[in-house]
């Protein structure tokens, strides 16, 4: 074997060993994670290349971008693609919302700016196709939060009472 051949193999090996740690890491935050809901507003559930989905936006995410336009930001000012962090309060219902400025927080959740806009982890929801109007009455995200990193997965989404809609 020539050593062209094992460092593509090494290579391959790395990524893979890369791809399954990530993927662990989700998969440990789905399973122990803090259950928290993010208050959504879904958007058209069609994709002609990647079938049906649903394109959401969260008012949490609005709520941190807000805060980062108006002179007294979250954190520092982010560049495109950074990371940053913001502190959240959870109402009796767990549906999170920013924290007040100086207010207790034990909660903070990752975000990133991509475009210009908050990213909290994801901004899609894909189910099999024809099975839209199930998703109609979605109006929460149900996260998991790792507490350590503030990292959010979505698991799934709610409707007005909290009920799966699966």
């Amino acid at each position: 074997m020539n050593i062209t051949r094992a460092l593509i193999l090494l290579g391959a090996a790395i990524v893979l060993a890369a791809i399954n740690v990530s993927i662990m890491g989700k998969e440990g935050i789905r399973h122990n994670g803090e259950i928290v809901y993010l208050d959504l507003a879904p958007r058209d559930p069609r994709s002609l290349m990647q079938g049906d989905y649903m394109a959401l936006r969260f008012r949490l995410a609005q709520e941190i971008e807000a805060s980062l336009h108006s002179g007294a930001p979250v954190n520092p000012v982010l560049g495109e693609g950074q990371t940053g962090f913001a502190n959240i309060a959870l109402d009796e219902k767990r549906v999170a919302s920013l924290a007040k400025p100086g207010a207790a927080s034990n909660l903070r959740i990752r975000y990133r700016l991509r475009k210009g806009a908050v990213w909290l982890g994801t901004n899609a929801y894909f189910f099999e196709e024809g099975t839209d109007s199930r998703y109609a009455a979605a109006r929460y995200g149900e996260f998991r939060l790792d507490a350590a990193s503030g990292e959010a997965v979505l698991v799934g989404l709610r409707d007005a009472k909290f009920g799966a809609l699966n």
